[in-house]
């Protein structure tokens, strides 16, 4: 079962560690501004482009508002992938954006 945590408690988890996150918004929504150092993996082309992706490693999946990446993160744990949902997703993230 994949953890779900809130958009404080990841802005929280992720000063202390390298976060490997993962944003599951359309590429348009990603070049408006994103989690610096997130790989954009759209939903409309997820299923195609998981190889990307490391089995060991724990990744935060991060959508708008937290609807897809839930999605997404179902998927992945059904697939034997280590990963967290963050609710709230872009829509209250307050940290710094790369544009």
């Amino acid at each position: 079962m994949f953890a779900t945590i809130t958009m404080m408690e990841f802005e929280q988890a992720i000063k202390n560690e390298k976060a490997n996150v993962i944003d599951v918004r359309e590429d348009y929504e990603f070049e408006e501004g994103h989690i610096p150092g997130a790989l954009n993996l759209p939903m409309s082309t997820f299923l195609k482009n998981i190889d990307q992706l490391e089995k060991f490693s724990h990744y935060y999946v991060v959508c708008y508002s937290g609807a897809r990446s839930d999605v997404a993160a179902r998927y992945l744990d059904k697939q034997g992938y280590n990963v967290t949902n963050v609710l709230g997703g872009m829509s209250v993230y307050r940290g710094q954006l790369e544009i």
